[in-house]
């Protein structure tokens, strides 16, 4: 429980740095001048260094440990996180928040450690409170970082210097977290790989052959349209609220992160209801709860595109925001178990995947010939596509007997 609740915060921090500067667009839009189209490429750009990350860091996972991964992915993403700070136009803003992005790997670690720690029939459970509390921390910066803006601004600073400033408090968060995790969490129950000689033989049990499997790639798109969708709304909230509703940075920073705070309950709810399906009906009812979870989430999504009232498009946003985050949870309810040997390369595609989506749904919101009403419109669809394609896959739990791989329908709970 001490790594449990050591890794969520791990996410936490990292994911309050990722997105720290998402409620301050507002003030930095206006300071360096940013058109709509670069917007949309800073968003790109802060969820698609992740991809790549997130797979490195799902086989270094494997290799190193998640405990040396996580340490030394704080104290590397730290760096510009704090420096963000010294970006005088586009460009540089573009290549600090490019660079930031690859904190967000953290998700992987967060999944990977908590899959080692926990049995089989609370895996689901444990992954997805440790994620979504994670989460939450895109849900706080929203709230907290205009407050640590505006207290800046109070104290004689300019509205520039004051969002500079104000990531330095998110870089100093990461270092803390990396000390805690170093002195409060093992790498598996039994002690750290270098404690249980265990980094050796784990090097030769990574096995690429398993992305030939079609349940890891269903898993990949799912992610893509629930977290995918997650991440650019934590990127694009503030201003859609500022813009549409004619807010003020402090009030669309609220709302943008009673969003993230959903995270508290909904993702920890979702992976409940995996475990529980799972028990009754195995891995195929858990992938049968999965598609119905991205499907209401792009039926909620749709209404709120086209919500003509700010409390309507609160509503909404709560709908949807509740059955997206229990998509995240169920998605990782499934993932440890696709193939028990290689969960770190598997956490980290499916992870990936999602940082993908976030990357192909944020071209929609830097073209200039569409509305973001109508980009949430074109989302909506594609998530209700994606949850037909997650209802026909067949899910199935594999075990080994007698050195040969056998399909089982229903999921062996240990």
């Amino acid at each position: 429980m001490r790594t449990f609740h050591t890794t969520w915060f791990m996410f936490f921090v990292c994911f309050f740095g990722w997105f720290g500067l998402a409620p301050l667009m507002p003030a930095i839009r206006e300071e360096l001048h940013l058109t709509k189209e670069q917007v949309g490429n800073l968003i790109i750009a802060s969820v698609s260094s992740t991809i790549i990350a997130r797979l490195v860091i799902g086989k270094l996972c494997d290799t190193w440990g998640p405990r040396k991964t996580a340490i030394r992915l704080l104290l590397a993403g730290a760096l510009p996180v704090m420096l963000v700070g010294l970006a005088k136009d586009y460009t540089t803003f573009l290549l600090f928040r490019a660079a930031i992005g690859i904190i967000g790997a953290a998700f992987v670690i967060t999944q990977f450690h908590t899959s080692i720690m926990f049995a089989a029939n609370v895996k689901g459970t444990a992954n997805a409170v440790a994620g979504g509390w994670g989460n939450l921390g895109g849900g706080v910066t929203n709230m907290v970082m205009p407050l640590i803006f505006a207290a800046i601004v109070g104290m004689g600073f300019t509205q520039g210097e004051a969002w500079r400033y104000a990531m330095i408090v998110p870089g100093v968060m990461m270092l803390i977290a990396a000390f805690l995790y170093y002195k409060f969490t093992k790498d598996t129950p039994a002690g750290n790989y270098s404690e249980i000689c265990k980094a050796k033989t784990t090097r030769t049990k990574t096995d690429y052959t398993v992305l030939k499997d079609p349940r890891i790639w269903a898993l990949t798109l799912a992610y893509a349209m629930c977290f995918g969708m997650e991440i650019t709304f934590d990127n694009i909230a503030s201003l859609y609220f500022t813009d549409t509703f004619k807010l003020s940075q402090l009030s669309a920073g609220f709302w943008a992160g009673v969003f993230g705070f959903m995270n508290l309950f909904a993702r920890a709810l979702g992976g409940i209801i995996s475990d529980k399906t799972g028990k009754q009906w195995g891995m195929q009812g858990k992938g049968i709860f999965l598609a119905i979870a991205l499907f209401l989430e792009g039926i909620g999504l749709l209404l709120f595109a086209h919500a003509d009232t700010l409390a309507f498009a609160i509503i909404m946003m709560l709908s949807f925001a509740l059955f997206l985050k229990m998509a995240n949870g169920a998605t990782y309810g499934i993932v440890p178990f696709v193939n028990e040997k290689n969960v770190g390369l598997i956490s980290g595609i499916v992870g990936a995947g999602g940082n993908l989506g976030g990357m192909l749904i944020g071209f929609l919101f830097k073209s200039n010939g569409i509305t973001y009403a109508e980009a949430f419109t074109y989302i909506g669809y594609a998530i209700i596509t994606t949850s037909v394609i997650v209802f026909v896959t067949r899910f199935y739990k594999i075990k080994v007997v007698k050195t040969e791989l056998v399909a089982e329908p229903e999921m062996v709970l240990a």
